[in-house]
């Protein structure tokens, strides 16, 4: 190692909010600077991002937390991009963008993706996924379906910080973690198989696919026009990067089955390293880790987003209802008790119907609003606690502890409901970001600087905070669970209806 210090750039590219945080080889957070990602809502359900604009913002970005840091894009030593993993972005045949990003909080295709996952058997034991509405494929044929002119302009498929890397340096390649997620790679193999495309209908997509890589690989420079964009310097490393769960995993040091890792932001994922697949009756995905080996995922986008939504609601102007200052004293001066409510927080999507839709149910005339708010914070840990059931299945064990990243780590007390809801000890690390943490140690590792990522997180994070479960939440909370999950069954045969009248409504 040289005694210079070497500086890593993540562009952590998120649903909600997108965040440049440039970190030090010694894990060391120099500065963050972060801007919400625009939605385009044009219908009900689709959720969308122009690119044009996303490029520019990011740019500001950039130079901002450099300018925060002190530094000069020279300093920069590599750059990674992170982001939301599913969604879709894509390129026209002569390389350059065409139309609007798809996020992965999209539900548009829910119908489609409803009737491929009642054949998913038919697929499973090649790409070891169940089928979600915001994959690649699902919303590939929804396109062609629905918009077959855009369709007929696609050249080439891309994830979200595969997109944005194409920004960075002009390559057009897809990392092999997140391509292995979106239902479109043999997970034997490691490759793109054509009987997958079949089975969605897009056989000619097959073609559109770019070269897959490695998180570590590295993947071009700056281009001058990005280096103007963005303040770096130009021939500046760009090493492929990660889907924004495996670096949080990293960066938490979940590096085996012995600790899960709990991202609880706009996504609830939930994953644990495994040396063998989750079968197809466990209800988990499968997609490939950076260290090698399996990622084991729970997931779907029932998590902190809603928090923001609601408080939104609550107010005739749009802005929010409570500070979260005074939302984390409402928390500390009430219990597991406090609030009889239950919130399904499915206002994004759902982890037990693709038709379902959030709620609150036991409101009363007494319901009071922090009566409400507690049970969103409930209602999403809830959510949580449904995956982590099902990782517990598949495990056969309960881990030992689990690691906790996303924004529910700026409130302390939310963390510890998580521990009382799961009955398991939760840990945070001091690094706030991350997903630029989680980054930074794949450009270390990708630079040759560590030689693996065990090294890498032993040199670049620290634990922060443990919280232990209190029995008697504990057992509050078991009641409430129960009683929430019960409620999902009962529903379980009314959702189609309630979408039939939805889609009757918007003919």
């Amino acid at each position: 190692m040289t005694n210079a210090t070497k500086h890593f750039l993540t562009i952590d590219n998120g649903g909600t909010n997108t965040k440049v945080i440039i970190v030090d080889q010694d894990g060391r957070q120099l500065s963050v600077s972060s801007f919400p990602t625009d939605a385009i809502e044009r219908r009900p359900g689709f959720r969308e991002v122009n690119p044009g604009q996303m490029w520019r913002d990011i740019g500001k970005a950039v130079k901002a937390a450099l300018e925060s840091a002190g530094l000069d894009g020279s300093q920069i030593d590599g750059v990674v991009p992170v982001g939301h993993g599913k969604g879709l972005y894509v390129l026209g045949k002569d390389g350059k963008p065409f139309m609007d990003g798809i996020l992965s909080s999209d539900s548009r295709a829910a119908d489609l993706a409803n009737e491929f996952e009642s054949r998913v058997a038919k697929i499973y034991p090649i790409s070891h996924q169940h089928v979600m509405v915001m994959q690649f494929p699902v919303l590939l044929r929804w396109l062609k379906d629905n918009e077959p002119e855009q369709y007929a302009r696609i050249g080439h498929v891309l994830s979200n910080k595969d997109f944005i890397r194409h920004f960075l340096t002009g390559e057009i390649l897809e990392e092999r973690g997140d391509a292995s997620g979106n239902n479109l790679v043999n997970l034997e193999t490691g490759e793109y198989d054509g009987r997958l495309f079949g089975f969605f209908g897009i056989p000619e997509m097959l073609e559109c696919m770019p070269k897959l890589v490695s998180a570590t690989d590295r993947c071009g420079s700056i281009t001058a026009e990005a280096a103007a964009n963005t303040g770096l310097a130009e021939g500046t490393p760009v090493y492929a990067g990660l889907f924004d769960i495996d670096a949080c995993a990293l960066a938490t040091g979940v590096l085996s089955d012995d600790i899960f890792s709990i991202t609880a932001g706009t996504w609830n994922i939930n994953v644990f390293p495994s040396k063998t697949m989750a079968p197809l009756d466990g209800g988990c995905m499968n997609s490939v880790f950076p260290t090698g080996g399996t990622l084991v995922e729970a997931s779907s986008p029932t998590s902190a987003g809603n928090l923001d939504y609601v408080l939104r609601m609550m107010t005739a102007d749009g802005s929010k209802a409570a500070s979260y200052d005074e939302l984390g004293a409402m928390l500390e001066r009430t219990d597991a008790k406090y609030t009889d409510v239950l919130f399904l927080p499915f206002l994004y999507g759902s982890n037990v119907n693709l038709g379902a839709e959030g709620a609150f149910i036991g409101l009363r005339s007494s319901s009071e609003r922090d009566q409400l708010l507690r049970a969103v914070y409930e209602g999403v840990v809830f959510a949580h606690r449904h995956h982590v059931e099902q990782l517990l299945r598949v495990l056969g064990h309960k881990p030992k502890a689990i690691r906790i990243s996303g924004g529910v780590c700026n409130s302390d007390p939310w963390v510890q409901m998580f521990a009382d809801v799961l009955n398991l000890p939760v840990e945070t690390v001091a690094v706030t970001e991350l997903g630029g943490l989680g980054g930074a140690m794949c450009a270390a590792v990708g630079s040759g600087l560590y030689g693996s990522f065990q090294e890498a997180f032993g040199n670049m994070s620290k634990l922060a905070k443990r919280f232990e479960p209190h029995a008697d939440q504990t057992a509050v909370y078991d009641r409430k669970f129960e009683a929430y999950e019960a409620l999902l069954t009962a529903l379980d045969g009314g959702w189609a209806a309630l979408r039939d009248m939805q889609n009757s409504l918007e003919r």
